[in-house]
């Protein structure tokens, strides 16, 4: 029997089972659940922010990472023209939020910007070509753009982000989108430029190791 696999997972390895492969699970228990095994001074959800960081990421997900694939998948023109105008709707508020603070819960790093970032990454790459979400590439939002360059130069975050595979992975994948499976060339977007998020001189950048 075949079966659907999906990413991430979430093992017990004493238990060998499942634990949860749903992601803003998983990331809630990577935040707090293993505090008594391994302390961290980094809190991604603290309590005092979490109406924000749930209504942030609520409008973050409907309207921007999961907008796009109902760019991509629409049915109908006027399927994808909604689609589109919401997700163009949501960078548009991401970015006037943006142009006030350097995170995007004021001036902390939390959750909905690690939410955010794996959608900005792709954006131009995949999401403006493959899905058709091409009204504006994230290099155009000057906001956007150089808060994505900040985030994926935070310690530790580049070696998430392997480019060829998430082309290929998303190119290949979806073969009635794209029935030869070509991945296309560039834009090959630097992430590592320097950004010009450092004017937030209040901002709280963590400390990775």
């Amino acid at each position: 029997m075949k079966t659907p696999y999906s990413v991430p997972l979430l093992w017990d390895k004493k238990k060998n089972t499942i634990v949860s492969n749903d992601s803003a699970d998983i990331v809630r228990m990577f935040n707090s659940g293993f505090a008594d095994l391994v302390p961290s001074k980094i809190d991604l959800y603290p309590e005092e922010l979490r109406s924000e960081i749930d209504e942030i990421n609520d409008w973050i997900y409907n309207d921007v990472s999961h907008g796009v694939y109902k760019c991509g998948f629409a049915g109908t023109q006027e399927l994808y023209d909604a689609a589109v105008e919401k997700v163009f709707a949501g960078l548009d508020r991401a970015e006037k939020i943006l142009s006030e603070h350097r995170f995007l819960v004021g001036d902390r790093l939390t959750e909905a910007d690690l939410k955010l970032f794996p959608t900005l990454v792709r954006f131009d790459e995949v999401y403006a070509v493959h899905f058709k979400a091409s009204r504006k590439l994230i290099q155009q939002y000057p906001n956007l753009s150089n808060y994505a360059r900040d985030i994926y130069q935070l310690p530790r975050m580049a070696e998430t982000v392997v480019m060829p595979h998430i082309k290929t992975h998303y190119y290949a994948s979806h073969t009635h989108l794209n029935p030869f499976g070509i991945v296309p060339a560039g834009p090959n977007v630097d992430f590592t430029r320097p950004h010009d998020r450092d004017r937030f001189t209040n901002a709280v950048v963590p400390t990775i190791e």
